[in-house]
């Protein structure tokens, strides 16, 4: 039996929207090697690395139409759904009396109506499976703030409260909701996050440390985890917020003054 078909996602057919950026990308490549036939559902595969079992489908998560033609596709060849990962995301740096309406309505069709739409139309496949596994994107910037960042953390709180809905609601037909809420995970993002200070070098440093662990996290540690909340032996863990910050929200700031 070969390595693929080992692997605990064997037989299983995932999305993962926002899959060919940075932890898109690593979740996609886990997937495929435990064995899953994985979509990478983005609006553009630049960067997509070669990986044989990831198909890319072109995908505006925020389009109604093209969700649907994403499903519809799935449906069509392989006749279910098993995993959904809503990874598609942005960050837009400002306070709220900086952000324009047009900022507010763009940031919530990506991070919040775009998990909305995928999982919508993604529970009619799930209910084939017999069931299936989503794994939504939150934020450890759902549970605080970080300054300058007032609509992304907004979002990160709607997608904390309908994953908890989502949980509730459909549990009964077998299909666990759970959010994955990352801190600092060393991505294009986090990079464009450092980039408009002045000593980017000393600034990232010095984020580094307030970490317990002395590091940011990288896309294979959020692969990791989501990789577990898709399969089996994350059969009972449904509704909950799994913050993966290296230890970061659990220390009272003010003592490192």
């Amino acid at each position: 039996m070969s390595e693929v078909a080992q692997g605990h996602l064997a037989g299983r057919v995932a999305v993962v929207t926002g899959g060919c950026g940075g932890i898109g990308q690593a979740i996609c490549a886990r997937f495929a090697k435990e064995g899953a036939k994985v979509y990478a559902a983005d609006i553009s595969d630049d960067g997509m690395g070669e990986e044989g079992a990831v198909t890319f489908h072109r995908t505006d998560v925020t389009s109604e139409d093209s969700v649907s033609a994403l499903m519809t596709a799935i449906d069509d060849n392989d006749g279910k759904l098993d995993v959904l990962v809503n990874a598609a995301g942005i960050e837009i740096e400002k306070t709220v009396e900086e952000t324009s309406l047009e900022d507010w309505n763009r940031i919530f069709a990506i991070n919040v109506t775009g998990m909305f739409l995928t999982s919508k139309h993604a529970l009619p496949l799930m209910r084939k499976a017999g069931g299936g596994s989503i794994v939504n994107f939150g934020s450890y910037d759902g549970f605080i703030a970080d300054p300058s960042l007032a609509a992304y953390c907004a979002t990160k709180g709607a997608v904390h409260a309908l994953t908890r809905a989502m949980a509730c609601d459909h549990g009964p037909e077998n299909i666990r909701v759970n959010a994955v809420c990352p801190g600092y995970i060393d991505t294009p993002m986090l990079q464009s996050f450092c980039g408009s200070a002045g000593d980017i070098e000393s600034l990232k440093s010095e984020v580094r440390h307030i970490h317990p662990l002395r590091r940011y996290g990288t896309p294979e540690d959020v692969a990791n985890l989501v990789n577990w909340l898709a399969g089996d032996e994350a059969r009972y863990a449904s509704g909950q917020l799994w913050v993966l910050d290296g230890g970061l929200t659990a220390q009272a700031q003010q003592m490192r003054l």
